[in-house]
């Protein structure tokens, strides 16, 4: 046996969910031959148990097709991460924490906060991912400066785009820019179980996800494929705003996500030449909308011209400006939600039983087989019956 020997069996060792082997990847270290024995290290990049026996397996195989009667592999790998204290169904279950980021309308500025809390985050040293689930209006690849940049496809599955020491994915990145996407609601749900479950992503402290306006089949289907840590809601200050940012903290409550406060966009404006603040839309009307809903205002984020052209260039302005007036108050809203997501783990985490589908398969939630009992009248905090999964 020679070392060329040994690394040209090992070539043949695909990386476990990769088109490449463990010798390309530069995985293998310290190779040991007397004779027909051979030891070897692996240096892997998962802590998934599973990962490590399949490369052990697969190289032993390949070594003894080679000639090698006795074969030692050891696995280095990182060291299992804490387990969640949440519980419920998670298929992505590599990520520690899932903020949704939500509102009840568009236009609102959701996307851009999406995108700076991500950034505030990881300034704080958290290991961040930011999923833009917002499937109609797939904007984060422009504001992370990754616009017409595609993501690496292995196999089947598919390798987050990072930018600002933060892993991203987007419809956006997935396909034409300009291309429109006519998709019905099952559509939107596969879409996105398929980001959460056949994106590549890290052993993830927290997954900030951008949600489509509303309050429909995409946080429905989040909230039964994680569990979501928390959400938060973005509004303006307009009353027409304030209407439907009722309604989604009403779904937090419904699909038994805690929420970790409202952010007031467009709350005053800041003139670039002065600093002169100005209430030309209103400021201050979310604070009684988050006391009905047991929550707080976590960030009053002013009209500043330095936030549309960051979101425009690319360069979110908590990391392009982070002196600025608006880049505090979204590094102050970050810490805030941190601290919330420490207190519900440390509280014992959340749970999305409740709000699984209680339908057999192939029955529709919308039959006559699943549908309630016409004597029973539910009370706006128990399911409707059709196994929908709402409360």
């Amino acid at each position: 046996m020679t070392e060329e020997i040994v690394r040209t069996a090992l070539s043949k060792v695909m990386y476990p969910g990769f088109t490449k082997d463990i010798i390309t990847f530069g995985f293998v270290k310290d190779i040991n031959i007397d004779g027909t024995a051979v030891s070897f290290t692996v240096d892997i990049t998962s802590s998934a148990p599973e990962v490590a026996q399949e490369i052990k397996d697969k190289s032993a195989e390949a070594l003894k097709d080679a000639g090698a009667t006795t074969i030692n592999c050891n696995i280095k790998a990182p060291v299992l991460p804490k387990e969640s204290s949440s519980q419920g169904k998670n298929i992505a279950p590599q990520v520690k924490n899932f903020l949704m980021v939500s509102s009840g309308k568009g236009g609102v500025g959701k996307s851009t906060s999406s995108v700076n809390i991500a950034v505030a985050l990881a300034a704080q040293g958290l290991k961040v991912g930011l999923l833009d689930a917002d499937i109609y209006g797939p904007n984060i690849p422009r504001m992370m400066g990754l616009n017409g940049v595609k993501p690496e496809v292995t196999g089947n599955k598919v390798m987050p785009l990072k930018a600002y020491g933060i892993e991203m994915m987007s419809m956006g990145a997935l396909m034409d820019e300009g291309q429109a996407l006519i998709w019905r609601g099952s559509m939107i749900m596969k879409a996105i179980e398929q980001f959460l479950r056949d994106i590549l992503w890290s052993e993830l402290d927290i997954l900030v996800i951008d949600m489509p306006p509303g309050t429909g089949d995409a946080q429905l289907t989040l909230a039964q494929s994680v569990p979501v840590t928390a959400g938060i809601t973005v509004t303006t200050p307009q009353s027409v705003s304030l209407d439907d940012s009722r309604r989604s903290l009403s779904m937090f409550k419904k699909l038994d996500i805690p929420v970790a406060g409202v952010i007031e966009n467009m709350s005053g404006f800041i003139a670039p030449d002065t600093g002169v603040e100005y209430d030309i839309f209103g400021k201050g009307t979310s604070k009684p909308m988050a006391e009905e809903f047991d929550t707080k205002v976590i960030a009053e984020i002013p009209i500043e011209p330095s936030i549309r052209t960051g979101g425009d260039e690319g360069k979110p302005i908590v990391f392009a400006n982070p002196t600025s007036e608006s880049a505090k108050r979204f590094i102050a809203a970050a810490a805030s939600i941190w601290a919330t997501i420490e207190e519900i783990n440390a509280n014992g985490g959340v749970d999305n039983k409740g709000v699984q589908p209680t339908t057999p398969p192939g029955v529709s939630a919308c039959s006559t087989g699943a549908a309630p009992e016409p004597k029973k009248e539910a009370s706006s905090d128990e399911s409707c019956g059709t196994g929908c999964g709402c409360h």
